[in-house]
């Protein structure tokens, strides 16, 4: 079973900036659609951004936009959650999901189209 690893959380202040990565437990594991959702306590889990299986396409929420940035490492395999300017309301646990099928072009933003989760990394934003 493939999991997803991901690092990169902590403890910031307000404006500061976080790198989350999400790496699959397997090399072979190559091809997937990755999505970012984060969810804070006593909230639904939420979408925060996603890239297409073909690496083309990205997407934020409407929340992060102009601040976080997703994108991919083809090289080392990993996918990257670049978050500027953190405000406290960013304070949540965040996920990485994978999802092999469906098409190279999509972004996926529900957390039922996703196969692989990572286990979460916590990031906490103090004002």
């Amino acid at each position: 079973q493939v999991q997803l690893v991901e690092s990169g959380g902590g403890l910031v202040q307000a404006g500061g900036s976080l790198r989350l990565s999400c790496a699959p437990s397997e090399r072979t594991f190559m091809t997937y659609a990755m999505g970012w959702f984060r969810q804070a306590p006593g909230k639904e889990r939420e979408f925060v951004a996603g890239i297409s299986k073909s690496g083309v396409r990205t997407d934020v929420a409407d929340s992060v936009k102009g601040r976080f940035t997703i994108s991919r490492d083809t090289a080392k395999n990993t996918g990257i959650l670049l978050m500027n300017s953190l405000k406290p309301e960013d304070t949540a646990v965040y996920y990485c999901a994978a999802k092999v099928s469906g098409l190279s072009s999509t972004i996926y933003s529900n957390t039922l189209n996703y196969d692989y989760w990572g286990q979460g990394t916590h990031v906490t934003v103090s004002s």
